[in-house]
C-alpha cells in the first residue's frame, strides 16, 4: 500500500471534516489541515525525503531518486506558480534555495498570507523535494528584511478570534523544518520581522540591519516567540530593557550579544550568506540535519540529557552511508562525494 493511501486512510476523520475525501485532493498532497493531523500526513508521505532512503528504510535506486526529484521539480513550479507574496530561487547546481519576502510596499510586513506562504514552501522543499539542501530567507529590497506583522491586518482582530483562531501559531511550524536556514537580515527586522530572523538557525545582518520587539508600542506582546528566543539569545536584562521601552538594536550590537552570527556590508549580504550556504550544502544533508537537530535540543534539554541525545545521533551516524565516505576520503586525502544516505 502507498505511503499516500497509508496517510489517507490514517487522516479520514480529518479529511472529512475539511471536506476531502483523500490527500491527493490537496494541492502537493498537503492537506489543509490543524497542526497535528498536517504534521503526521507530511510524516506518513515521507517516501524519500532527504537521505534518499524509502519510508521503509531502504535506499532506493538512481533511477528512481531522479524520477522523484523530476517530479518534485514539476510540483515546485506549481507551487511557485501560486505564490503572490514569496519568491522562491532553487540553484539546482548547489542546492541552494533563496525564499524572499515580497511585500516591498508594506516593508515585508507579515500577514497570513504571506505566513501560509512561507510554512507550506518551505515544508515542501525540506520534505519532498531531495534537491533542496539549504534554505536562504531574505526581504526583498534593501529597507526591510521584515517590518513587522502586518498590522492593518490584526488590528480590527478581537480576544475570541485571537485565541480560537490560535493567531500567528502557525509560524511555529518553521521549527520542525529539518534542513538549515540561514536568515539574510537586511534592514528592519522588528516585532514580527525578528522574531521571524531568530527562526532561522544562523543570521547574518547587513550593517544597516536593526532589531527589536516593540510591540509594547501597539498595546500588545511578542506572539511569536520573542519573549522566549531573544530572552534566551541576548540574555534577560538586555532583552527586558528593548521589550519594555520598544527600543532597537543595530547589526553590531546585535553580533556583540550573540544575536547573530556576523555582520556585513549592505551590497555584499546575499552574496556572503551564498557563499556560507553553498558551502553547507556540500555537506551531508542526513548528517547537517543530525546537527541541527542536536543544537536545537540543547536549548530544549539539561546538559546530561542534551549529551544523551548527542550520543544517540552520533551513533546513529555509523548507520550512513556519508559516514563510510567521509572516512574513506580523510584516509584516501581526497574530497568526500556525500550521497546523503
Amino acid at each position: 500500500m502507498s505511503a499516500l493511501r497509508i496517510a489517507s486512510r490514517c487522516l479520514r476523520p480529518y479529511l472529512a471534516r475539511a471536506g476531502r475525501t483523500s490527500l491527493a485532493q490537496s494541492p502537493l498532497g498537503i492537506p489543509a489541515l490543524s497542526q497535528a493531523p498536517c504534521k503526521l500526513g507530511a510524516s506518513l508521505m515521507r517516501d524519500t525525503g532527504s537521505s534518499g532512503r524509502t519510508s521503509s528504510g531502504g535506499h532506493i535506486g538512481a533511477a528512481g531518486y531522479a524520477s522523484s526529484a523530476t517530479s518534485a521539480s514539476g510540483e515546485l513550479e506549481t507551487l511557485k506558480e501560486s505564490l503572490t507574496s514569496l519568491l522562491v530561487d532553487l540553484d539546482e547546481a548547489t542546492g541552494v534555495v533563496t525564499l524572499t519576502l515580497h511585500r516591498p510596499k508594506q516593508l515585508n510586513a507579515l500577514n497570513s498570507t504571506l505566513m501560509h506562504e512561507l510554512t507550506k514552501t518551505l515544508e515542501f522543499l525540506d520534505r519532498q523535494h531531495s534537491g533542496a539542501r539549504v534554505f536562504i530567507l531574505t526581504g526583498s529590497g534593501h529597507k526591510a528584511f521584515a517590518a513587522g506583522a502586518d498590522i492593518k491586518e490584526m488590528a480590527p482582530v478581537g480576544y475570541s478570534e485571537a485565541f480560537n483562531g490560535a493567531i500567528l501559531e502557525g509560524w511555529e511550524r518553521i521549527r520542525a523544518i529539518r534542513k538549515p536556514i540561514i536568515a539574510a537580515v537586511n534592514g528592519f527586522a522588528l516585532g514580527g520581522g525578528c522574531e521571524l530572523a531568530m527562526l532561522a538557525d544562523i543570521i547574518v545582518a547587513s550593517e544597516n540591519a536593526s532589531f527589536g520587539q516593540p510591540e509594547i508600542k501597539l498595546g500588545v506582546i511578542p506572539g511569536m516567540g520573542g519573549t522566549q528566543r531573544l530572552t534566551r539569545a541576548i540574555g534577560k536584562s538586555r532583552a527586558m530593557e528593548l521589550m519594555l521601552t520598544g527600543d532597537s538594536i543595530g547589526a553590531e550590537e546585535a553580533k556583540s550579544l550573540g544575536l547573530v552570527s556576523r555582520v556585513v556590508p549592505a551590497g555584499e549580504l546575499l552574496d556572503d550568506v551564498r557563499a556560507m550556504a553553498e558551502k553547507i550544502a556540500r555537506h551531508s544533508v542526513p548528517v547537517a540535519i543530525k546537527a541541527k537537530d542536536c543544537i536545537n535540543q540543547a536549548y530544549e534539554l539539561s546538559l546530561a540529557e542534551g549529551v544523551k541525545y548527542e550520543k544517540r545521533e552520533f551513533w546513529g551516524a555509523f548507520a550512513l552511508e556519508d559516514k563510510k565516505e567521509g572516512m574513506a576520503a580523510f584516509v584516501e586525502k581526497r574530497p568526500p562525494n556525500f550521497v546523503d544516505a
